[in-house]
């Protein structure tokens, strides 16, 4: 593929200075929860964590990937924000929360400039 992009393709391909940054979930919940419970703690994740930082997931129940709500790149404060917050729920046995990523060709590396 051709390196000499317009700004607005590569504004479209978010690459370049408009790469857009996320990263991954990986979550173990405590064995014998039931699905009620799953339920509600979903619910609090995506209220609290999520909307309440401006953030949205795309995932499933133990596996995802964070972004921005908005255009834009998460930043390590949210990140850090985000882990906390997971860290602190008695439902979860195990939180691994990726390095910062591009949340769009996860195979590139961050730009520098980001």
């Amino acid at each position: 593929m051709a390196t000499n992009r317009s700004r607005r393709l590569r504004k479209k391909l978010c690459v370049d200075e408009f790469q857009e940054l996320g990263f991954e979930l990986n979550l173990d919940f405590k064995e014998g929860l039931d699905d009620e419970a799953v339920d509600a703690f979903l619910e609090a994740f995506l209220t609290e964590a999520m909307d309440g930082n401006g953030l949205d997931y795309v995932g499933g129940d133990d596996f995802g990937l964070v972004c921005k709500a908005t255009r834009g790149s998460v930043t390590e404060e949210q990140r850090a924000i985000v882990e906390a917050w997971l860290k602190a729920r008695p439902e979860l046995t195990r939180v691994e929360v990726s390095a910062l990523l591009d949340a769009w060709h996860p195979e590139k590396p961050i730009n520098p400039a980001v």
